[in-house]
């Protein structure tokens, strides 16, 4: 009776000492990294989750000259990301963001959905990353409501006056990063999203330059941040992580400077995680942007409407259990 007692009792205990077994995801985007530009840099942090799990190039814009098509611009990767759908169903075409299809639910709401007392996060450099693509609080998107949200600093221009040479958005991604470490550390949310402008902006500047290759150095610190909370959470509360980094477009070589169209080198990305058991076609090439939602449903292990599982143009890059 009192080794029942006290089985019991420590069952009670484990949500005070944190020994969740819950599974957590946290996806990166940092913008317009060209490939061979990530891999000419010292980029500690990101190497040493690679080593982990793995590093490959993958691809965007859809099937070239088919259907679906889809221009290499910011927030059309994005939302080709958050949906695992092409911009012919998604329907956001640049980055204007002028009418959503939110009938393609993006991983936040499918998470919501599938576990409605779930955490979901997002720390932003921009801010039309969570009311124009993700549709907060619209009906269209079921009222999705985050619990976590750390974004809308590029309007505030009397703590981060603008400047040609994009310093404002140096800082923001600084402070964003320091934030979403300090909540993923101590509120543990079960999805997040980071997002990071800063390369993208030395990119359209200086293209291939030293100025680039700064940022991305700048941005594998920032991860770093990140990293560190992650393995923190993961030694101390006995959760499974995991991170997933990508960018949303290559750059048009030779001089890497603009982006949008279908050359090889504007459709190249790249993506690198901490999970291990990755699947072939992961490391084939053949790898895309909306791969990445359905490896994340798989990951969670979350019930997906068969409709909407119908929707997507991508697999997961996980091998089957």
């Amino acid at each position: 009776m009192e080794a029942r007692v006290f089985i019991v009792f420590l069952i009670c205990l484990l949500p005070v000492f944190g020994f969740s077994q819950g599974k957590k995801v946290v996806f990166i985007i940092l913008d317009g990294i060209p490939a061979p530009e990530l891999e000419g840099v010292e980029t500690l942090n990101m190497d040493e989750i690679a080593k982990m799990g793995g590093y490959a190039r993958a691809f965007t814009g859809g099937e070239k000259g088919g259907i679906s098509e889809t221009p290499t611009i910011s927030a059309v990767g994005y939302n080709s990301l958050l949906t695992g759908t092409w911009a012919n169903k998604h329907n956001v075409w640049d980055n204007d963001i002028e009418s959503p299809d939110y009938a393609y639910w993006s991983i936040f709401r499918l998470m919501r959905e599938a576990s409605p007392k779930s955490k979901l996060a997002i720390f932003s450099t921009w801010e039309d990353n969570r009311t124009k693509l993700l549709g907060e609080g619209m009906s269209e998107t079921g009222n999705l409501k985050l619990d976590f949200v750390f974004d809308g600093f590029e309007k505030d221009t009397m703590r981060f006056p603008h400047d040609t040479e994009k310093s404002y958005i140096q800082k923001i991604d600084n402070l964003v990063s320091y934030e979403a470490a300090h909540i993923l550390k101590n509120q543990a949310p079960d999805l997040s999203w980071v997002y990071l402008e800063f390369t993208d902006d030395m990119g359209h500047r200086y293209g291939k330059s030293p100025q680039l290759t700064s940022a991305i150095a700048l941005a594998d610190r920032q991860v770093g941040r990140i990293w560190e909370a992650i393995q923190f959470r993961e030694k101390n509360f006995g959760e499974e992580w995991l991170i997933w980094i990508t960018t949303d477009h290559g750059r048009r070589a030779p001089n890497y400077k603009d982006h949008g169209g279908q050359s090889d080198s504007e459709r190249e990305i790249w993506m690198l995680t901490n999970v291990s058991n990755l699947n072939e076609k992961f490391y084939s090439g053949n790898a895309s942007m909306v791969d990445i939602l359905p490896t994340m449903v798989d990951f969670l292990e979350i019930p997906v409407p068969e409709n909407q599982r119908q929707n997507w143009d991508g697999t997961s890059l996980l091998q089957k259990k």
